[in-house]
């Protein structure tokens, strides 16, 4: 089983979200959350579980859906990388254009 590591970047995607909804409902952002993580331990086994990101096929780039959150990581080696959290009607941010030019490892 690959070890899942959240970046910085899915660590404060997160926290938004969990604060966002905590302001109308703290049991509620409770839940998601943890919603959320149990989802992304699921990425290490087997890591190619998600779909390949629209838009990013050639890359390795895929993301699986904790509704109404899509989780978009990478897999890398013997780890997996949480990249964000999006609600699903949010583009991917434009920084994450640089995975474009990244090819597929699968």
């Amino acid at each position: 089983m690959k070890r899942v590591h959240w970046t910085d970047r899915a660590k404060s995607r997160l926290r938004h979200i969990e604060e966002t909804i905590r302001e109308d409902n703290p049991k509620a952002a409770q839940r998601v959350v943890e919603k959320i993580l149990r989802r992304s331990q699921l990425l290490g086994e087997p890591p190619e579980i998600g779909a390949r990101v629209l838009g990013y096929e050639n890359t390795a780039l895929r993301e699986v859906k904790s509704r109404p959150y899509r989780i978009i990581y990478l897999p890398k080696g013997e780890q997996i990388d949480v990249i964000t959290i999006l609600h699903y009607r949010q583009l991917l941010d434009h920084d994450l254009k640089r995975f474009k030019s990244t090819t597929a490892s699968n």
